[in-house]
């Protein structure tokens, strides 16, 4: 076992984040929370861990169970042209409790799906009456492939799961299994490429909700059209007597969209959130990607549902498969009840049953909250999300979203009003890789990040690094608040309504201002924070120098006063705001980058540019700022400058000489022609032929005209 305690590369040295991995170990993506908060049960490759996150700085490894697959069923699965080294384990992908005495694991189990309880009081895994392990048929259940998605949630003692049910990976399925009831399955209603992001039951709902993707049969297009879908059985299906017997018979799905206007729709779903509201019901946020992506750049969106808008899609018209021009088309027939698919009491009649077979899919797609994404990001792609919902210091309720990324980057996001905005952004991994999970503990106030080779735990929020009044009510972070009268500082929130915050506009006046009503809370000053941003910069002269801005908030606009306020040559302005220069006589003096946003600004970088190579033009208003600053780091290109003007003059001659070259063989060739007689004339040889063709006299010929022609035998 080894708990690391480090600083996130992105991030300031006082957010503290705790790491766990243990040596063998890999693949960190299944988690379950105890009921009481106190262990994280984690399903990784050929292991199921313990950990005790009872303390809010320590992770301590409880418990550890090795399932590996046998040495048999490895075989098997190199036999059937898998990979030994990535493929034929035991990656865990179910992992639920089924009751405070044990919990309920399935994995891959090199290609051949297999289950198991585990005992919570020694955790281990269940044995038969031989002592042996006790291993049940998983397939169904867990997928084959590890890289194929699934979904799967305990409700009322019964398991429901969402998976590929064969080898080839073709068939998707939707089970109800263990409990005492008949095991229930879907029919042909599902492409056999779905893959399953979630499920979840809302407490005062009798159905049990599946997000996943896959392509879609409605849409007669020659490109293969991948959608977003929800599906929803009932609780209290009990399958059909005569017909749809051991299948659903109360399965229906519907289209989601996630859309913003003047681009591509995002029809990928990568992930779902469920978020409970405290008067019933859910919102549902989800992360979305589009197939229509050039390169590996892409963009991804976050979209909203509510729960009211899921069911009355699921309550509007159905859409049925019209065989005489196979077309899938809006069903206006009669209507019967009880409603098919409905969750009525007692079984259903056949003909509502046949119906079924046929009326799965809804007419009605299902629109996000006010018509539009809540935030999209472009060059991201978000794998995972999770939402918190906290209350600012007046009491209001806020929204605020976690994001991980497939690059190893965490967002955080605040919802205000119609849409969210990134509030901070941590870079979790030195070296880049996807957050393969994200699991939230509201009471601790922690995020749980799964990853190839350990958990992260990452506190919710860092008031800390706001070191200003102004910068902390800038942050919007519903987290924080400024305490002008005792500390001084940012604070976590705590009940308090003293704390200065404005979560919906960001304005730092009139909060900032302290009770004398002149100035703000802390004041410009020569030696206030603003002064210890200066940076002296040396440099020689013909060197490139890269000036810093640091972009503390991602709604603030940017800019840069320069020497005597005049724009120099030589300048290039970076998409990070980043400014680099060529040092010349021109460029030396003092820099500033300036933060502008809500009609307040910050310098947030000073850098003073000079150089060894001759007296540094510097004003009295700088001359305070002694030489004993900070040496800022700079790069000199003068080697790969002359190496270029070297080369570049190299090839420069190489084209002139043969140029010239070119040119003196063609002035040879033309003074050689020139130096030969001539031929003679049309008109002279045509006065030479005399006699007809056919005669058989033949015409004196001039030595002129032999040695014209002896001349031209020879040139040719």
């Amino acid at each position: 076992m080894n708990l690391t305690i480090f600083s996130p590369p992105s991030g300031d040295s006082s957010r503290i984040v705790f790491s766990f991995h243990r040596k063998g170990v890999q693949n960190y993506d299944t988690f379950l929370l105890s009921k009481d908060g106190a262990t994280l049960y984690v399903g990784a490759r050929d292991a199921i861990l313990a950990l005790d996150i009872g303390s809010p700085d320590s992770i301590r490894l409880k418990g550890e169970i090795l399932w590996g697959p046998t040495a048999t069923k490895k075989v098997e699965c190199v036999f059937k042209k898998k990979s030994n080294e990535t493929e034929c384990f035991n990656f865990i992908r179910v992992l639920v409790q089924l009751n405070d005495t044990h919990l309920y694991a399935c994995g891959t189990y090199a290609f051949s799906p297999t289950c198991t309880y585990v005992d919570l009081e020694n955790f281990t895994l269940a044995t038969d009456v031989n002592g042996k392990p006790l291993l049940l048929e998983g397939k169904g259940i867990c997928p084959f492939d590890p890289q194929h998605q699934n979904t799967a949630i305990v409700v009322d003692g019964e398991l429901y799961t969402g998976t590929r049910n064969n080898f080839q990976g073709n068939e998707a399925i939707i089970t109800r299994t263990l409990g005492s009831r008949t095991v229930l399955k879907t029919d042909n209603w599902l492409h056999g490429d779905a893959a399953f992001v979630a499920s979840f039951n809302i407490p005062v709902d009798d159905k049990v909700y599946f997000f996943f993707g896959e392509t879609a049969k409605e849409f007669d297009f020659f490109e293969k059209l991948t959608v977003s879908r929800v599906a929803r059985v009932c609780k209290n299906d009990v399958g059909g007597d005569k017909v749809l017997q051991r299948k659903w018979t109360t399965f229906l799905k519907a289209q989601l969209s996630c859309t913003q206007q003047g681009q591509f729709p995002y029809t990928v779903i990568q992930h779902m959130f469920a978020l409970p509201q405290p008067g019933g019901g859910a919102d549902f946020y989800g992360v979305f990607g589009s197939q229509w992506q050039a390169g590996n750049l892409g963009s991804s969106a976050v979209c909203a549902f509510r729960h009211d808008a899921i069911k009355k899609a699921f309550d509007g018209k159905y859409k049925e498969l019209n065989k005489d021009c196979s077309r899938w088309m809006t069903y206006n027939g009669q209507a019967m009840n009880p409603r098919p698919g409905s969750c009525s009491v007692g079984p259903s009649s056949d003909k509502a049953l046949t119906f079924m077979k046929d009326h799965y899919l809804m007419d009605e797609k299902i629109e996000p909250t006010h018509n539009q994404p809540l935030l999209v990001k472009q060059n991201v792609k978000y794998t995972r999300i999770v939402v918190h919902q906290t209350q600012n210091s007046l009491g209001h309720p806020y929204n605020v979203m976690f994001l991980g990324t497939d690059k190893g980057a965490l967002h955080k996001a605040v919802v205000v009003g119609t849409e969210a905005h990134i509030i901070e952004e941590i870079q979790l991994f030195e070296k880049p890789e996807a957050v393969q999970n994200l699991l939230l503990s509201p009471e601790k106030g922690i995020l749980y990040v799964g990853y190839s080779t350990g958990v992260l735990q990452v506190p919710l929020a860092n008031c800390s690094i706001y070191t200003t009044c102004a910068n902390c009510v800038l942050a919007r972070d519903p987290y924080c608040g400024w305490d002008g009268q005792f500390l001084l500082s940012c604070l976590l929130f705590v009940p308090r309504n003293d704390l200065v915050q404005n979560i919906e506009t960001g304005k730092p006046d009139p909060g900032c201002q302290p009770k004398s009503g002149i100035g703000r809370a802390i004041p410009r000053t020569r030696n206030g924070p603003e002064s210890s941003l200066l940076t002296i910069m040396t440099a020689s002269f013909n060197t490139m120098v890269r000036l810093p801005c640091p972009q503390a908030s991602a709604l603030a606009n940017y800019s840069w006063n320069y020497p005597d306020r005049k724009i120099p040559d030589r300048l290039i302005l970076e998409d990070d705001k980043a400014l680099v220069i060529i040092v010349h006589e021109e460029t030396l003096g003092l820099y500033e980058c300036w933060a502008s946003e809500n009609g307040y600004q910050q310098s947030v970088a000073r850098y003073h540019v000079r150089t060894h190579d001759s007296p540094a033009r510097v004003d009295r208003a700088r001359e305070s700022y002694a030489d004993g600053e900070p040496v800022g780091e700079y790069r000199s290109y003068w080697v790969q400058f002359v190496t270029v003007t070297v080369l570049l003059s190299m090839t420069l001659a190489v084209v002139v000489a043969l140029a010239f070259f070119s040119y003196h063989d063609k002035l040879k060739a033309r003074s050689k022609v020139q130096g030969c007689s001539s031929l003679p004339d049309a008109s002279k040889a045509s006065g030479q032929e005399k006699v007809p063709l056919n005669s058989s006299q033949i015409p004196p010929q001039s030595s002129e005209y032999q040695i014209s022609l002896s001349t031209t035998v020879v040139l040719f």
